[in-house]
């Protein structure tokens, strides 16, 4: 058994003091390992920058030498002792949904930042001690006693086992479907727990029952409610940590109270797609490096499809609520001139490279968009080849039921072959155009769309610099600043580019208004004043043309539909098949 303890003894310098207890089982030389990286977060985290004041000694407290050997690896020489034990300080100041943060008020840990292991023992159980103050409640997926003491079976559970320990926190809990769902809440909320409670339960019973199961017996939502600007969801095994805010708008129905659903059913269905049904090449995970896939597309984007789609099943949602949700992603896809430069599959691939930022203009695409959108055509393609019979709810319980719950993980191959099977059609053409390729979604979405009594209302932008000039923009402290060019726009042509502040609108001051001043200067010569960084300010003239760049995408229920539509939209709603 490995042994875990916590402490902060001046928790308001945010330095977290951790001690590992191992036994040597007879080794003269041991690596000890830091996780380069946490699931659910595709790319390196390298957290062993936060760590500090890192120490070796035996069982008596004598000093062992020990050597870094990569940047998140120690090798230990041992001299025969009987077990050694580590202490190191992390430094936990950064609060989001995957980190690691202490202060004055609470104890918040994502093992996997922060907490060493010994790479072929992670089968070990392990013994988590935490020292905080008697009067904090625990927040965990892993049961506790009254000491604070809590155990893992091995380095897997532990390292999916995120707490919160604070003073400050709302907790209640329901059963639904057999299943033990316990909200926690920490930070400043006005709680409406019979609302709350009422949605969770919904959405949560719809995913158990399209499934069959719960993987689970208990589930943790470990809710960070923020006093500034914040959105962000992290699932594991039995739990999931979300931060959002600003409080005061968390309950409301017209602010973030809907956000509050959406990623808590995005989270709660990955507790199956990633945590149970799981690519290959993470099968097991390994926390050493990187750990690439291409199937993004699933894991990520299935789980953004059926997210909203589970809301909407369970009253949860409206149909213009979801509607919103699902023009926001056409609005993603869209917008992005990347789509026809990298596919969603090397997209996926590429997560690792740069898939949290924004990377080069136009390089690549979306694994939450593009995979949610080719979910979401192969959902319709199924229904509308077997006449209803069929849906993507049989291929993802077919990967839990006949792979994740036999221990085995799923592949592209695999993959496409249980698509083909349930959809009665061999599909090549759509893989090499849709996943694997670049190929324009809109044809087959329009398709989409009319199987289902949908029309698509293609608008012109409203705003004259991004319809007439092709130019996208952001508000920036203040600056504002080209966020994407149309390749091909007059913009583009004219030398505007990506990450220019545009400063005038010929000699007119911009202050967050620039679409105003060049709608007001549409009909003439338009000449943008451009900083480009490294301090070169140049005129930039364009001249409006008849094309139109950036159009608003949205759909809605078609005002007449056929008997037929009406039934097909009717099933694809509630989840059901026609036998």
């Amino acid at each position: 058994m490995t042994h875990y303890s916590f402490s902060a003894s001046n928790p308001n310098n945010h330095f977290l003091e951790i001690k590992f207890i191992a036994h040597t089982n007879g080794a003269e030389e041991m690596v000890l390992q830091l996780p380069a990286w946490r699931p659910g977060r595709y790319e390196l985290g390298n957290f062993a920058k936060n760590v500090r004041d890192f120490f070796v000694s035996d069982e008596n407290g004598n000093a062992l030498l020990f050597q870094k050997i990569t940047k998140d690896s120690w090798k230990v020489f041992t001299k025969k002792a009987n077990q050694i034990s580590v202490s190191y300080t992390y430094y936990a100041d950064e609060l989001n949904a995957g980190s690691t943060f202490v202060d004055k008020n609470m104890m918040y840990v994502n093992p996997v930042n922060c907490c060493l292991y010994i790479a072929e023992r992670e089968e070990e159980p392990c013994e988590i001690k935490l020292n905080v103050p008697e009067n904090y409640n625990l927040a965990c997926g892993l049961n506790s006693n009254a000491e604070f003491l809590m155990h893992a079976k091995n380095f897997h559970e532990w390292v999916d086992s995120p707490f919160i320990a604070s003073e400050a926190m709302q907790h209640f809990s329901f059963l639904e479907k057999g299943v033990l769902f316990h909200i926690w809440i920490n930070g400043l909320c006005k709680l409406n727990q019979p609302k709350v409670e009422n949605h969770f339960r919904a959405f949560a019973s719809a995913q158990i029952e399209a499934f069959g199961q719960f993987p689970v017996p208990e589930y943790h939502f470990l809710l960070h409610i923020l006093p500034y600007n914040a959105y962000h969801g992290v699932e594991h095994g039995n739990s999931t940590v979300i931060t959002l805010g600003p409080s005061y708008d968390i309950m409301n129905e017209e602010g973030l109270y809907h956000e509050l659903l959406g990623v808590s059913s995005h989270e709660l269905y990955h507790t199956w797609n990633v945590k149970q049904i799981r690519p290959s090449e993470m099968w097991p995970y390994n926390y050493t490096k990187e750990n690439y896939s291409r199937m993004g597309y699933l894991y990520e984007g299935a789980t953004t499809y059926y997210g909203d789609v589970f809301l909407l099943r369970s009253n949860c949602f409206t149909e213009q609520e979801y509607f919103k949700t699902f023009n926001q992603l056409l609005d993603r896809h869209f917008s992005n001139f990347g789509r026809f430069h990298l596919s969603v599959a090397d997209s996926s691939f590429d997560t690792w490279l740069d898939g949290y930022v924004k990377g080069i203009p136009e390089r690549k695409t979306s694994i939450y968009t593009e995979g949610a959108l080719v979910t979401f055509m192969l959902d319709v393609l199924i229904r509308r080849n077997t006449q209803n019979k069929c849906s993507f709810d049989d291929v993802m319980r077919t990967f839990y039921s006949g792979y994740a719950c036999k221990n085995k993980p799923v592949n592209e191959e695999v993959y496409k072959q249980v698509i083909e099977r349930f959809a009665q059609q061999e599909l090549s053409d759509f893989f090499n155009h849709y996943i694997y390729g670049t190929k324009d979604y809109e044809p087959v979405l329009i398709a989409c769309f009319d199987y289902l009594g949908w029309e698509m209302i293609k608008q012109p932008s409203p705003f004259f610099n991004e319809a007439f000039l092709g130019f996208r923009t952001i508000e920036q402290s203040g600056n504002t600043q080209v966020l994407t060019v149309c390749p091909g726009s007059i913009a583009d042509k004219a030398g505007l580019a990506v990450n220019d502040f545009i400063l005038a609108v010929n000699h007119c001051k911009v202050a967050a208004d620039l679409h105003h001043w060049c709608r007001f200067f549409g009909n003439d010569t338009i000449s943008l004043t451009v900083k480009r960084e490294p301090g070169v300010i140049r005129n930039i003239e364009l001249i409006a043309g008849k094309e139109t760049y950036y159009y608003n995408y949205s759909v809605r229920l078609a005002e007449k539909r056929s008997e037929a539509q009406k039934e097909n939209f009717s099933l694809w709603k509630i989840g059901a098949s026609k036998i």
